[in-house]
């Protein structure tokens, strides 16, 4: 027991070191609280008429583009759209459109790997009927309580996330009300949702195109991979309210005068830039071709084109992807920035 002796003086200054320590230990983790606290905050993410090299800002959470910027006050903690990056600049919303096409790219060759599986989608399977679910097929039921754990996270609060479910049916969100600049107010009092079409055109066109029929029972995959694939597709496409926005500022008597005369055609071939629609369904394809190559140690990076054999054999098809945007994505996002225009030009 001598040998643990330890005297008096060094005692004290043993226990003011541990209590000094213990200090820097308690404000480190209260900075580390602080630190994940920021990382969660707001989405908001859009399409250029002009074609650069800018790049894509970074991914900020909720799902992009939005961070903590202000203190709390009294207990309440309020939250704000990022200043620092500019969301009506079309060369920004180019931008992130272009990292949105490797998003749904991405969630479109995941769900390839699966059967068509149409058990997942029918209201009278008997597993639902088992399980007490009646009226709805399974991918309905998962999409359903997926938007609603996502609504909890305030994520149907920014401009650019539309969900599929009523929003009356959704419960509030549990983290603070964003507060957006004086500059994006309309982005959030305009209301534009078209995602019954865009469910619509995933059911009857987009999901024959890149499943192989039959079932191979991996209903649960199927579910997520398809709920992936929705709301990369939602978010693209509503993303048009932020392209529209911008291009409201720079022409706003000309879309006023369209909107007073009732023009959507007028209004829709004003805002419609046909070489860049182009050149987007050119790099889709490209972009196609590059990730639905099986990719081995020894494959070349650069190389001639790829043959008609080994087109065959990509996950997914280019051609289909190419008409996937020139015939579905883009025209649903002009519509988007049509509606959103008509409200806008008499706000």
């Amino acid at each position: 027991h001598s040998r643990l002796r330890v005297p008096h003086s060094q005692g004290v200054r043993s226990l003011k070191i541990v209590g000094t320590q213990l200090q820097w230990h308690r404000t480190i983790l209260l900075w580390l609280g602080l630190l994940l606290q920021t990382a969660f905050a707001g989405t908001c993410s859009s399409e250029s008429t002009t074609e650069s090299t800018s790049s894509a800002p970074p991914d900020r959470g909720e799902d992009e583009t939005l961070r903590r910027l202000v203190s709390s006050t009294g207990g309440t903690v309020r939250r704000k759209m990022a200043q620092d990056w500019n969301y009506l600049d079309l060369q920004n919303i180019r931008a992130t459109l272009i990292r949105q096409e490797d998003t749904i790219l991405f969630s479109l060759i995941e769900r390839a790997q699966f059967k068509r599986n149409d058990m997942a989608y029918q209201k009278d399977a008997a597993f639902m009927k088992e399980a007490g679910l009646v009226d709805m097929s399974f991918v309905d039921f998962m999409l359903f309580e997926t938007e609603s754990t996502h609504s909890k996270a305030r994520r149907y609060t920014s401009p650019d996330e539309k969900p599929f479910t009523k929003p009356s049916e959704l419960p509030p969100a549990i983290l603070p009300k964003l507060i957006v600049s004086e500059e994006l107010k309309y982005l959030q009092a305009i209301e534009v949702n078209l995602n019954s079409q865009i469910y619509a055109k995933y059911m009857d066109s987009i999901l024959p195109t890149i499943t192989k029929e039959g079932d191979d029972g991996q209903y649960g995959s199927t579910a997520v991979c398809d709920i992936q694939t929705l709301q990369a597709l939602s978010k693209r496409i509503h993303y048009g309210c932020f392209v529209a926005e911008s291009k409201f500022q720079s022409k706003p008597d000309e879309y006023r005068k369209l909107q007073q005369a009732g023009d959507k055609e007028g209004i829709m071939e004003l805002l419609t830039n046909r070489e860049v629609e182009d050149r987007v369904i050119k790099r889709v394809m490209h972009k196609a071709a590059t990730y639905g190559q099986e990719i081995t140690d020894t494959h070349a990076l650069q190389g001639p084109a790829l043959s008609e054999e080994q087109m065959k054999k990509l996950k997914v098809n280019p051609e289909s992807m190419g008409k996937l945007y020139r015939d579905i994505i883009i025209p649903l996002t002009k519509d988007v920035e049509v509606e959103y225009l008509m409200q806008r030009a008499v706000l």
